[in-house]
């Protein structure tokens, strides 16, 4: 069964998002300059991991990433069950590919599949 695996959050301003969620949660969140992206650490038993960006559009919200075998056969079957890939796949270089989708009810949500070999 497909869970989530990872998440996003858009925010306006780094620094003052990371205090809030490094206070609120206890969350470690660290810089990936060369991605220009925050890697968040959770803790717990249930933890899943996540990132942190600049927004791209005002609209943008939190997005929660799927785990999936294929980002193409899910792709099409998003497709084919009435959804839309918004952006399609997309390779994050030596972890895998990612597309982000909007169900039948216009919600976002991302697709992820792992693939060590991503270029």
């Amino acid at each position: 069964m497909s869970t989530i695996v990872h998440f996003e959050i858009p925010v306006d301003d780094i620094e003052r998002a990371k205090k809030f969620y490094t206070e609120l949660f206890g969350w470690e969140i660290k810089e990936e300059p060369e991605m220009e992206y925050h890697m968040i650490t959770t803790s717990g038993e249930k933890a899943v991991d996540g990132g942190m960006m600049k927004r791209q559009h005002p609209q943008q919200q939190i997005t929660n990433y799927i785990d999936v075998s294929s980002v193409d056969e899910y792709s099409k079957k998003i497709e084919k069950l009435g959804g839309k890939v918004v952006m399609p796949k997309t390779a994050v270089p030596s972890m895998g590919y990612f597309a982000v989708c909007l169900d039948t009810e216009n919600n976002a949500f991302g697709i992820w599949e792992t693939n060590k070999d991503a270029k």
